[in-house]
């Protein structure tokens, strides 16, 4: 898709009760809302989990989304606000993200597609990851049906470690760099 637009694709309620747009792409209001959340030092576990901060808030969204990246998002109906983000694209396994080191210049692979997951403080809790993941991921993989996907995690991060785990990801020791808390998990 076009950078900077979005289609709706599902609707969502979360076990709380509150409704969802679920959209493929990232319109630019919603890019705005992810750099301000990108740069929240009150995230902490954002800050402490993932490199967002170097990605979105210091970074351009639109050299990331150059690497054939492919946002799904969650968007709270009654407050518009973005709730929940996930992306894929292809990146070989085990290739670390920005919070672990300087980003590797690597060749593309169709093999390995990488996913990032991620919710926000309002949201979090509510019940929405393990449903949207799985969405995204079975949507994802109609397009590319012969990939693999991976993650890598800090392996401190147990909340994304268990919810990779409920969608039958498995850690790769090999691909791992635990000391310096780098995990990688894998679904084939």
């Amino acid at each position: 898709m076009p950078i900077f637009t979005s289609l709706h694709i599902a609707d969502a309620v979360c076990k709380l009760g509150d409704e969802f747009d679920v959209f493929l792409g990232l319109e630019k209001k919603y890019v705005e809302q992810l750099k301000k959340l990108s740069v929240d030092e009150t995230d902490v576990d954002l800050q402490n989990n993932t490199g967002d901060r170097v990605r979105f808030g210091e970074g351009s969204y639109e050299d990331w989304y150059k690497k054939n990246r492919v946002p799904f998002c969650l968007i709270h109906k009654q407050t518009n606000a973005l709730a929940a983000l996930i992306w894929f694209g292809p990146k070989p396994l085990g290739v670390k993200s920005p919070k672990f080191g300087p980003e590797e210049k690597y060749e593309m692979q169709n093999k390995w597609h990488t996913l990032s997951l991620r919710s926000y403080p309002l949201f979090r809790g509510r019940g929405l990851m393990r449903n949207f993941a799985q969405f995204a991921m079975d949507i994802y993989k109609k397009q590319f049906p012969d990939i693999m996907f991976w993650a890598g995690v800090d392996d401190r991060n147990k909340a994304v470690r268990k919810l990779l785990a409920e969608l039958n990801f498995e850690i790769d020791e090999e691909n791992s760099d635990l000391a310096s808390n780098w995990l990688v998990m894998v679904k084939k």
